[in-house]
C-alpha cells in the first residue's frame, strides 16, 4: 500500500481538542461540516490548505491524546487527509482510527518539514522524503490492520469478510 501527500507538520500532544474543539461536540453532527474546524484553534486556515487526497499530517509524541472522542479521527479522514504520521499515538486514538480506516504510522519524525512530499509505503516499512533523498524507517503495521485499513475500517472489514478471520 502506498501513500502520498504533502505534509502538515505539528508539535508533540496535539490533543483532541486541538485535533476538533469540544465547543462543536454537539453543536455539529455532521462530519463534512465538522471537518472545516480541522485544527482550527492551532491554525485557523488548516482547512483551506489542504488538498483532499494529497495531504498528510506529521506530528510528534502522543497524537490524539485528551478524550476518546471518535469525531478527531473521523474529521482528520472526513477532510480527506492520507493518513497521520507521529512519534507515538494515544491509545484511544489509535484504536478509533484504524476502526474507521485512517490510517497511521509510527516513525521518527525530526527530518520532515511542513510542505515535504512524502511516499509512503507500508509494504517495505519505508517512508521517502522527496526531494530531500531522505529514507525513514516506520514501525511496521502488522498484516491484519493493513487488511483492516484497505477495507476502509473494522465496520467495512466485517461487512465484507462477516468475521475476523485475519
Amino acid at each position: 500500500m502506498q501513500i502520498n501527500g504533502i505534509v502538515f507538520k505539528f508539535g508533540d500532544s496535539v490533543n483532541t481538542d486541538l485535533i476538533i474543539s469540544g465547543r462543536y461536540k454537539f453543536s455539529i453532527t455532521d462530519m463534512n461540516e465538522l471537518s472545516k474546524h480541522l485544527f482550527e484553534d492551532i491554525c485557523p486556515d488548516f482547512f483551506s490548505k489542504v488538498k483532499k487526497g494529497d495531504s498528510l499530517i506529521v506530528a510528534g509524541g502522543n497524537f490524539g491524546c485528551g478524550s476518546s472522542r471518535e469525531q478527531a479521527p473521523w474529521v482528520i479522514k472526513t477532510a480527506g487527509i492520507n493518513a497521520v504520521v507521529a512519534k507515538s499515538f494515544a491509545r484511544i486514538f489509535y484504536r478509533n482510527a484504524i476502526n474507521i480506516g485512517l490510517t497511521l504510522i509510527e516513525a521518527d519524525t525530526d527530518k520532515i518539514n511542513d510542505n515535504d512530499y512524502l511516499n509512503i509505503d507500508l509494504e517495505t516499512g519505508k517512508i521517502l522524503v522527496k526531494d530531500k533523498n531522505i529514507s525513514i524507517d516506520i514501525k511496521p503495521l502488522p498484516l491484519f490492520m493493513r487488511k483492516i485499513l484497505a477495507e476502509g475500517g473494522a465496520v467495512e472489514y466485517l461487512k465484507k469478510h462477516g468475521s475476523f478471520d485475519l
